[in-house]
């Protein structure tokens, strides 16, 4: 009869961590957790020879709640909603309050349109369009020779 014993290695003794993991949940992203890609809305960035398209997909979220602002080449799409609706016959033995926000920033490129960038709400989909400046080639210039 022979024993063999198993080798395991041990794994790392991390108290504040598992801690934090146990009442935050699983927000990694890069390591199975789901909960970071539920949070941001999904972006689409389309680019033509006129315009950029940003297309966010915010569900949920009336045009009202969301707010766009641009701020030194930097656009920031935002939204923060609270679920307060009650009725007047309802009794609670249990209600969690819920509120959503989400914040995304986008550093814009240097020839764009600011004066010009529009957005519009349809269907859950929130579509920014960002005009292209016209790229301004330096004029050539024929220099005589004397």
């Amino acid at each position: 009869m022979s024993y063999t014993k198993d080798l395991t290695f041990p794994t790392t003794f991390r108290p504040f961590t598992d801690v934090l993991d146990r009442f935050l949940g699983d927000m990694d992203p890069f390591h199975g957790g789901a909960t970071m890609k539920r949070l941001l809305p999904r972006v689409n960035i389309v680019e033509d020879e006129r315009a950029y398209r940003l297309e966010v997909q915010a569900p949920g979220y009336a045009k009202e709640d969301l707010k766009l602002n641009l701020e030194q080449d930097v656009l920031t799409i935002s939204a923060e909603k609270e679920q307060n609706e009650t009725t007047g016959n309802e009794r609670y033995t249990r209600r969690e309050f819920s509120s959503q926000a989400f914040s995304r920033s986008f550093r814009l490129p240097e020839l764009i349109d600011a004066d010009a960038i529009s957005a519009d709400h349809l269907n859950g989909v929130l579509t920014v369009r960002i005009p292209k400046k016209a790229e301004v080639k330096p004029a050539a210039k024929q220099i005589n020779i004397g």
